[in-house]
């Protein structure tokens, strides 16, 4: 995160391939990751920690829903298909394109991109087969996925 200007309502964003994206939030823009009921504004003095910005747009304006902050977590993503969704649990495995298996346990935030719309994991869920981008933190040597973007 680049920047946060709390009197224009903007968060400004440095985006994994170097660009610099800027999102408006509103009062209804909800942080994860922060304390409990956090908002736009509490992201005021957190420049430079890792986030997961959840917008929508308007032309060329883009209107932030929702923000997941990591701090000092890295990020990482990891792309291939759906091979496993746990029964009962939230662990889901992903096969990437060189073959290897990948385990991931869902955070409770976590949302899923369909590239037509933006929901909860806890709605939308994971289906075998389907193409996406992971990203996730490692906590505890665990990976914790935040978000899977449909390719």
């Amino acid at each position: 995160m680049e920047k946060v200007d709390a009197g224009a309502k903007t968060i400004a964003v440095k985006t994994a391939d170097g660009t610099v994206e800027t999102a408006k939030f509103t009062e209804k823009t909800v942080v994860h990751g922060l304390k409990d009921g956090a908002k736009g504004a509490d992201l005021v003095g957190k420049e430079g920690g890792h986030v997961i910005v959840h917008s929508t747009a308007e032309g060329a304006e883009k209107t932030a829903h929702s923000v997941e902050w990591f701090g000092e977590k890295t990020v990482h993503t990891t792309e291939g298909t759906v091979e496993d969704v746990g029964k009962g649990t939230k662990v889901v495995a992903v096969k990437t394109a060189d073959g290897t298996k990948e385990a991931f346990e869902v955070s409770g935030h976590a949302t899923v991109h369909t590239g037509k719309a933006v929901g909860r994991y806890s709605a939308i869920g994971a289906k075998k087969g389907e193409h996406v981008t992971v990203y996730y933190t490692e906590e505890a040597g665990k990976k914790i996925a935040h978000l899977f973007k449909h390719l």
